[in-house]
């Protein structure tokens, strides 16, 4: 049961331990968060809680956690800020505040540089700008001179940098793979064949036969086969041996 209650801070002692040990659920109704913070310091300076015994603080603790509905540990964070400052509120939002190093004027250049040079990468840019400070003496550039490469695409991705220069991507060509060696998607199908060579090696000075090992993707169906050499005079009859062992339509191959 939620209630809104007037006044509540003049509860006694004893009236809070009753409302602590009774049997009914409690809670406190409050517009706003805030309302809850507010009533959190009421009931501790109303009770005097710094004062309190160690007994007596489990009681206080006790009914604002049932009455506010925070965890234990919340509202020992909570009492613990009254504690310090007597105030139970939320720290402002604070962000760290750096000084900006480059002006719009610098992002600016870094666009012309861009223009000039058709957009080369971070340390040829940075290169050229260190030139146009330490060579030309160019004192536009004393800032831009030091800047790091990963910073050079950081002022490009600004807003302030692309109001200066707008890139134009042109429209790529499709790309077909030929002969592009990738793993097969059999798809569950049977008849999609991966297929390795190993060299045995050479023995007192001649070279040894080639093992070659094909097996299907999803039915695991092996068949290993041997040539003398990896040639067309050598492989084909092994290779057509090897296929008319297999109990389904060959669908496609892969090499390993």
């Amino acid at each position: 049961m939620n209630i809104t209650m007037q006044n509540i801070e003049r509860l006694t002692l004893d009236q809070i331990r009753e409302f602590v040990e009774g049997s009914r659920t409690i809670g406190f109704s409050a517009p706003k968060r805030e309302a809850v913070y507010e009533f959190i310091e009421g009931i501790l300076k109303s009770q005097q809680y710094r004062r309190l015994g160690r007994g007596e603080k489990g009681i206080v603790r006790r009914f604002l956690v049932k009455m506010t509905g925070l965890s234990r540990a919340q509202l020992t964070r909570w009492i613990g800020r009254w504690m310090k400052t007597r105030r139970v509120k939320r720290k402002p939002a604070s962000r760290p505040s750096f000084p900006r190093r480059y002006t719009v004027a610098d992002i600016a250049l870094l666009a012309g540089v861009d223009a000039a040079h058709e957009e080369l990468s971070g340390p040829a840019v940075r290169r050229v700008m260190q030139r146009e400070h330490d060579v030309f003496g160019k004192v536009e550039y004393v800032r831009l001179a030091g800047i790091s490469v990963s910073h050079i695409y950081n002022l490009r991705d600004s807003t302030v940098y692309r109001s200066q220069r707008v890139r134009v991507h042109h429209t790529q060509a499709r790309r077909v793979g030929i002969a592009e060696r990738r793993k097969p998607d059999p798809r569950g199908r049977a008849g999609y064949l991966r297929v390795d060579t190993v060299h045995q090696g050479n023995h007192d000075g001649h070279a040894g036969l080639y093992h070659i090992n094909a097996i299907d993707t999803v039915t695991q169906w092996q068949v290993v086969g041997c040539v003398e050499t990896i040639s067309e005079r050598h492989l084909i009859p092994v290779l057509e041996a090897m296929l008319h062992q297999f109990p389904f339509l060959v669908l496609g191959f892969s090499l390993r």
